[in-house]
């Protein structure tokens, strides 16, 4: 039986270790706070240790304690490298928040095996071997809680993403798949898919076709928005509070769901 709840919601994560993935900013860097706001023991990881350390030093004050591990995904070395630290510094991880990626625009014409096995290799092989060394330990307590950053592209994806979206459709297959294996062992596995949500790596691309276009970058987030029926971008932190509710007592029901966090946006020319 799950734990009791209380009312009003109150989200209580301390006693719990965290991992998250690709988190030194945007969606990664809300979802780390927002966890550590709530007292889970946070470790996250972010390809230079200057950016992880700097996020690290923001959340000092924060219930939960943070801890910032300089690590490249598309690795598999660096990768267990980078779990093997963590198991060390903060024991078993009962939460994993699979965040890391990366979404580069080019023409399929033009892409080489290479563009593709290297982005899966970041995208999805990544998750795989973080959820896949995790697994046994969240098992073992009979608790565990693994979510997928995925993004609204994986249902309508854009021609000019197309390695970028099956990466993430293929993570919210893998996502389903496991929620039916492991959820008799009290394991959750969810997808969160985002739409347009302004982060810094929006903020460099709204500056990009500004200058590009001799426009103002906020029109430029201003035009697009205008497809999103709640006519705006949304936060990282909207896409941080659904993960939080999804790792939390509160979640303990959902299991193998796609969850979009789009402001409606669906077909409309994501």
């Amino acid at each position: 039986m799950p734990d009791e709840l209380t009312w009003p919601m109150s989200i209580d994560l301390r006693g719990r270790v965290a991992v998250v993935t690709g988190a030194s900013e945007g969606i990664g860097a809300a979802t780390v706070r927002a966890l550590a706001a709530h007292g889970a023991s946070v470790a996250f990881c972010a390809r230079g240790a200057e950016a992880a350390d700097r996020l690290a030093g923001e959340l000092t004050d924060l219930p939960g304690p943070v801890r910032s591990y300089p690590a490249d995904l598309s690795d598999a070395a660096s990768t267990h490298a980078f779990l093997d630290s963590v198991e060390a510094d903060l024991g078993a991880a009962d939460i994993l928040v699979n965040n890391v990626g990366n979404s580069p625009s080019r023409n399929f014409l033009h892409m080489s095996d290479e563009d593709w096995t290297g982005l899966f290799e970041l995208n999805l092989l990544s998750a795989v071997r973080c959820t896949r060394r995790l697994l046994p330990a969240m098992r073992r307590g009979g608790f565990g809680r693994v979510v997928m950053v995925s993004t609204t592209g994986a249902k309508y994806p854009n021609p000019a993403l197309i390695d970028y979206a099956a990466s993430k459709a293929a993570m919210i297959a893998t996502a389903s798949a496991l929620s039916k294996k492991y959820g008799p062992d009290g394991i959750t596995v969810n997808s969160v898919l985002p739409g347009l949500v302004r982060t810094p790596m929006w903020e460099r691309t709204a500056q990009e076709v500004a200058a590009a276009t001799g426009t103002d970058p906020e029109a430029v987030f201003g035009s697009r928005a205008a497809n999103v029926p709640v006519r705006r971008y949304g936060s990282a932190d909207e896409i941080a509070a659904l993960i939080l509710f999804l790792v939390s007592p509160y979640g303990g029901y959902v299991n193998g769901a796609a969850v979009d966090v789009d402001g409606g946006l669906g077909t409309y020319g994501f």
